[in-house]
């Protein structure tokens, strides 16, 4: 290829970060949101959650960017520009099942820790911030680093709004050059690298998440020292 071809490569991977990165903010808002409300003790409150997460669980996510980009405009008189309706299409569509991994997580944590904080008069606000999330966030990291590269590939799909993605980009080089093969081979790896690179920076936040969860304190040799004339040798 080409140098001007391979920048036009290089755009569209651009336009792939910001995208996933404007929509894994906008997932991981509504996960948290949405999965502590499923966790909430007024029932109206889970029912509107849960309602939430069965609409958008059960709808594709491409015929949700259809209707973002396509329906809304002249049903509220007003346009969003690619970028937005694609972050707004795919963060409402994966927050989703990351708010089935919050739920999950939080309904993991031993009950007992929850009691001990009524009985500590802690606010379910207290209880969720100081004893919930601490336990249950590092469990929530594994499932929510399969999330953010199945989000990475749902990312493709914008490229039906004529969004300059990788994707396009890459149908663009392909249409320019009749070469199928190669140029599909070259976005494949690019998909994997950027996985890759996400999913180790994911393992490394679990690492530092868990980090002495869980663990006893170490005793001090002053704190184990027998006494002389114990009779214990």
């Amino acid at each position: 290829m080409t140098s001007g071809l391979w920048e036009l490569v290089l755009q569209g991977v651009w336009v792939t970060i910001q995208l996933l990165f404007f929509s894994t903010l906008l997932a991981t808002a509504v996960s948290f949101v949405v999965g502590i409300a499923r966790t909430h003790r007024l029932w109206v409150v889970r029912f509107l959650a849960g309602f939430y997460t069965e609409v958008f669980r059960g709808t594709s996510a491409l015929v949700m960017i259809f209707w973002v980009f396509f329906v809304l405009p002249p049903a509220f008189g007003w346009q969003l520009v690619p970028m937005w309706a694609g972050t707004l299409a795919l963060g409402l569509t994966y927050g989703a099942y990351g708010s089935e991994i919050v739920r999950g997580s939080l309904a993991a944590v031993d009950p007992a820790q929850r009691e001990g904080g009524i009985a500590l008069s802690f606010t379910p606000w207290q209880r969720m911030k100081l004893i919930m999330l601490p336990q249950a966030v590092p469990e929530m990291i594994p499932p929510f680093s399969n999330l953010l590269i199945e989000l990475l590939k749902g990312t493709a799909l914008v490229s039906i709004m004529g969004m300059g993605d990788l994707a396009f980009s890459g149908n663009l080089v392909r249409l320019a050059l009749q070469e199928s093969a190669e140029i599909y081979t070259y976005i494949l790896l690019i998909y994997f690298v950027i996985a890759f690179l996400l999913t180790r920076v994911m393992r490394g936040l679990e690492k530092k998440l868990k980090a002495g969860v869980g663990k006893a304190p170490k005793k001090s040799a002053a704190a184990v020292r027998v006494p002389e004339g114990s009779g214990v040798s």
